[in-house]
């Protein structure tokens, strides 16, 4: 079987959160309402927060049914505007979701055995992508340069820029664009049966599930009717699984 051409997801797959999520996103909340105050927004800073995280929250469990992503950026200019600042700088939102995502970055170690698997299939002669479902494009961005992973790659995609989800097979298709391949000559690898392994199969592209990460309850509750072309736990069986031939 020959491939041009790998995809990879971002978070559980090549990266993974090592910290308590309630507690960062606490005070990931905090920081982003400690940075209004300090540009002069004089919000309640509790009521704030409490609310800034219903609505988010909110909004992802909405997008995983229609697959469009609105940004992080947008959330945050539509609970101001409700709490009365409905003309915001941008340079003031932009700078409270740094503060936000500050919290977590520090905490998203990239797998151990992440690099010399990039390493050994860039080798072999496969270009290397990345797809991430997330709601701000910097902050994906700056993951992928903490990690030193970007020069491994030919284009990290995030659904903030392009509007819409995995399994939403624009996504993919905008990604293979880059390449100018078919989906047969493309491998997708990532954790998400729903996100990740649906989304390829759809469109005919190789899924690979890599399970390190994956026995979570939305995995659990698709495993029997979302299949995955190969299954692998971890990152370093992925060159071996495919060989080192890449298409003509």
């Amino acid at each position: 079987m020959r491939f041009h051409g790998i995809i990879f997801d971002l978070g559980n797959t090549l990266l993974h959160f090592d910290g308590d999520t309630s507690e960062m996103i606490a005070r990931a909340d905090q920081a982003l309402a400690s940075s209004l105050l300090s540009a002069g927004i004089m919000i309640d800073k509790e009521r704030f927060a409490r609310e800034f995280r219903y609505r988010l929250s909110t909004y992802h469990q909405e997008r995983e049914i229609d697959y469009i992503e609105h940004t992080t950026y947008r959330i945050l200019e539509q609970v101001l505007a409700d709490f009365g600042f409905p003309h915001v700088p941008e340079h003031i939102l932009q700078e409270g979701l740094k503060k936000l995502y500050h919290v977590s970055q520090n905490q998203w170690i990239p797998e151990e055995d992440a690099r010399p698997t990039l390493e050994a299939l860039r080798q072999n002669g496969y270009r290397l992508g990345i797809i991430s479902n997330a709601g701000d494009d910097a902050d994906v961005q700056l993951l992928v340069d903490k990690a030193s992973i970007r020069p491994y790659f030919d284009f990290i995609i995030t659904s903030a820029v392009c509007g819409y989800r995995k399994p939403d097979p624009k996504i993919f298709r905008h990604a293979l664009a880059q390449w100018d391949r078919t989906p047969a000559e493309t491998v997708m690898v990532g954790d998400t049966l729903h996100a990740d392994i649906l989304g390829a199969n759809q469109l005919g592209i190789f899924s690979v599930w890599i399970t390190r990460r994956a026995d979570r309850p939305d995995n659990n509750a698709d495993k029997d009717k979302i299949i995955p072309n190969a299954t692998i736990q971890t990152l370093a069986e992925l060159p071996g699984l495919l060989g080192s031939s890449t298409s003509p």
